[in-house]
């Protein structure tokens, strides 16, 4: 059982961020500290992908094996590019894949050589979307780089739809990016890249 079950999370703190030349969110993602936001259907838990630790602790959070691999939401494709094998995705399938991007679609992509396996797991492609959230393209374009992207709820339970939510769940554990969920119903579509299976609709 994560400790934050108890109400007790003390793998990261929240960081205060006080000098006005400091974003506390740049500042808190930079300390691996894991941030909730909104995203297209539910709220958001996530963590700079390139930080290991920060990684696993939502992986302890959510209680899901390293090896299932993680998504990555990002501002726009060019983020993701440091972790995608481009040379490698199907020329026939790129229309498809670009184009239905910004937006709730998630495709399984061929992973680069530089691509973390504690966010690819046992796979051999990686999770990724270019999301169409106002509120994610600004925080992704302020980091600089794609969010680990997983909903914002322990395991088994339904995710959270608002901060409020949220809030009752993880406490002061996280950092909170305010707003408000888009309108899809259900979270994205996941696809894989080369023959277009839907493997969560």
């Amino acid at each position: 059982m994560s400790d934050i079950q108890n109400g007790n999370v003390n793998t990261f703190t929240p960081v205060e961020a006080n000098s006005p030349e400091v974003d506390p969110v740049v500042a808190a993602f930079q300390a691996g500290s894991l941030i909730v936001y909104p995203t297209e259907a539910v709220m958001g838990i996530g963590c700079d992908p390139d930080n290991e630790a920060a990684v696993n602790a939502l992986l302890e959070i959510k209680q899901r094996p390293v090896e299932k691999g993680v998504i990555l939401i990002a501002a726009n494709y060019s983020q993701l590019l440091p972790y995608v094998n481009d040379n490698a995705i199907r020329p026939d399938r790129r229309t498809d894949i670009f184009s239905s991007w910004p937006g709730p679609n998630t495709w399984l992509l061929p992973k680069s050589s530089s691509a973390p396996v504690w966010l690819t797991g046992k796979h051999s492609k990686i999770a990724v979307r270019v999301t169409n959230h106002p509120v994610v393209v600004e925080l992704c374009n302020k980091l600089g780089k794609p969010l680990v992207s997983t909903s914002a709820n322990l395991t088994g339970q339904p995710p959270a739809i608002t901060t409020e939510e949220a809030k009752a769940v993880f406490a002061d554990s996280v950092f909170y990016v305010e707003g408000e969920v888009g309108g899809a119903t259900k979270p994205s579509t996941i696809r894989d890249g080369d023959t277009a299976e839907v493997i969560r609709a």
